[in-house]
């Protein structure tokens, strides 16, 4: 986000609006917020040119698609002379049941969200497709229990 673009009220409220349900029509949006729909439009295209909106999606349910374990790994990388971060992370980003990738500070250079079909399934991804990477020294495998929530940046939070 650009440091100099500031949030006004009617801008607090669309986002407000548009985090608890990102397929509303505009012209809800304008009905709720006392504007034109033309309005609606303008501002949230000025809040996506700002990078203040990066987006909308459709959020797929893992346990529906039948993962049913999730996991973050902590990967320890040792370079090569020949290899970098960008080598590994090309390997990496190949894994489809990777969702997340952070590269971190600390004990670990990435720390990874994944998402098996079961405990086996997540054994025979780590081994075969992550430690199965060269550079791979060391991993440490953290199983999300239940996920307690999930959620966007608070509005106000942006002040």
């Amino acid at each position: 986000m650009d440091t100099h673009f500031h949030l006004d009220s009617l801008d607090q409220k669309i986002l407000n609006i548009l985090t608890k349900n990102a397929r509303i029509p505009y012209l809800e949006i304008a009905r709720d917020c006392n504007v034109s729909g033309a309005a609606i439009h303008q501002r949230i295209q000025r809040l996506i040119d700002a990078k203040v909106v990066d987006g909308s999606q459709f959020i797929l349910s893992p346990k529906g698609l039948g993962y049913n374990t999730c996991a973050y790994i902590g990967i320890q990388v040792n370079l090569t002379s020949i290899s970098t971060h960008e080598d590994v992370f090309s390997k990496i980003i190949k894994v489809k049941e990777i969702v997340e990738c952070h590269h971190i500070t600390g004990k670990y250079s990435l720390l990874i969200k994944i998402y098996a079909r079961d405990n086996e399934h997540l054994k025979q991804l780590i081994v075969e497709k992550i430690q199965s990477i060269l550079e791979v020294t060391y991993t440490e495998t953290f199983l999300s229990l239940e996920e307690g929530f999930s959620r966007q940046l608070p509005i106000n939070a942006m002040k």
